[in-house]
């Protein structure tokens, strides 16, 4: 996909808009404060539209706010309310990971492989808890914490198990990412977060014996990033791990296997209609590198037959190079000296979770042990009818099977990933 310029090649690499770009674009939602802890934000008034009730209703998970809203109001201390939110969070990740892979009622029509129920209905907690009205003092630090810990046991932050070692037994981390451009079409799904809860905790035989896999979702804001959730998140467990990759949604009908991760951010306006950009800010900005790369194994990976969609090896970047000015496409990766511009895959967050996660490989000193990047999925494609985000349908059997098949390659990935690896 050859770009027209640097700055319109990063922007769809990073956020596999290629097919969404041809969309009408609706007006944003109403601006809010994304720092306010009291006011619902741009993410949670999407909840007021038709499209995220439907989906809500059709999965059964509309009854997680109302129940959240009652355990929470029954507390009397910020201690009791702490204990609601991070028991409810964790629950709402174990029940999204039960239906994705089979357990318990499906509790509609929606298919189980749905990314969407878990999103939503996060939201409508997140929004309770800048709501509520407790019989007690509660600080907007309390409150902030309150966010923070649900945020996190929500997303499978905090449920990443650590087996105990069994012969042969690999242990895999693969994050995934909420939905994102949902001004565009509030409909979508995020194949990446569909693969997280249909692999967590599951069991994957390769070639080098069993690989047991745990996940974790982020969400598509800036500023949580710049406040350091990736490394908080991933840091307990590098050292811990035979392999990790971070995966997002990329290109239309491929999967990439990105070779260098730039950093930099382009702007692209987030989940909360906020945009960034600049340097990736990190901890100890003075030995920051403007690029990191793959040590997965990209090779086999992508001579492996893991499904029906094409995987590449994308060694491109766009860089500023040593003594120049302007930004510059370079198919083989960046040049010495040069300041980054895009990785492979955009400036966007997908390029920024692979840069965060790799430098933090390698500031831990694995980079020569540990298999870590970034892989992009295919666009999650609506079936032919159903592109119209006015008037098309929450679902549709190709948009079902498009994802069933985006999980299955991704379970495959690592399959490759792990057998490929050295050691």
């Amino acid at each position: 996909m050859p770009p027209r310029s640097a700055r319109v090649r990063a922007g769809f690499l990073g956020l596999g808009l290629a097919l969404a770009v041809c969309l009408p674009v609706p007006a944003p939602a109403a601006a809010a404060d994304p720092t306010s802890v009291t006011t619902p934000t741009v993410e949670e008034l999407r909840l007021d539209r038709a499209v995220p009730r439907e989906i809500l209703d059709a999965s059964g998970f509309d009854t997680v706010t109302p129940e959240f809203a009652r355990r929470l109001g029954a507390t009397h201390s910020y201690a009791q309310a702490r204990h609601v939110v991070v028991r409810e969070g964790s629950a709402l990740w174990r029940r999204a990971v039960d239906r994705a892979q089979g357990r318990g009622p499906a509790g509609g029509e929606l298919s189980r492989d749905d990314d969407r129920p878990l999103y939503w209905a996060r939201l409508g907690m997140t929004r309770e808890v800048r709501a509520w009205d407790p019989g007690f003092d509660l600080s907007e630090g309390q409150r902030a914490a309150l966010l923070a810990d649900l945020e996190r046991t929500s997303r499978g932050q905090t449920d990443i198990r650590r087996p105990q070692d069994a012969k042969g037994l690999k242990r895999v981390l693969v994050t995934g990412f909420d939905p994102f451009t949902l001004d565009r079409d509030v409909r979508i799904s995020n194949p990446s977060g569909a693969s997280a809860l249909a692999l967590d905790g599951t069991v994957i035989e390769t070639a080098r014996g069993p690989a047991r896999v745990e996940t974790a979702v982020f969400p598509v804001r800036w500023r949580d990033f710049a406040e350091g959730t990736v490394e908080r998140a991933l840091r307990p467990y590098l050292r811990r791990v035979d392999l990790f990759t971070t995966v997002s949604q990329g290109r239309v009908g491929r999967f990439d296997v990105e070779r260098t991760n730039g950093a930099w951010r382009g702007g692209f306006p987030d989940n909360e209609n906020v945009s960034r950009t600049g340097t990736v800010p990190v901890a100890d900005p003075a030995s920051q590198p403007q690029w990191t790369t793959t040590t997965l194994p990209y090779r086999e990976i992508v001579a492996a037959d893991t499904g029906r969609f094409p995987v590449y090896d994308n060694t491109s970047v766009t860089e500023i190079p040593a003594g120049g000015t302007g930004p510059v496409v370079r198919p083989d990766g960046p040049t010495a000296g040069s300041s980054a511009r895009a990785g492979g895959g955009g400036d966007y967050l997908s390029n920024e979770i692979a840069y965060r996660a790799t430098l933090l490989r390698d500031r831990l000193g694995l980079r020569e042990t540990l298999p870590g990047g970034h892989v992009h999925t295919p666009v999650l494609q609506f079936g032919a009818g159903n592109t119209d985000p006015a008037t098309g349908a929450v679902t549709d059997p190709e948009f079902v099977r498009n994802r069933l098949d985006i999980i299955a390659q991704v379970r495959a990935i690592v399959a490759v990933a792990v057998s490929g690896a050295a050691g």
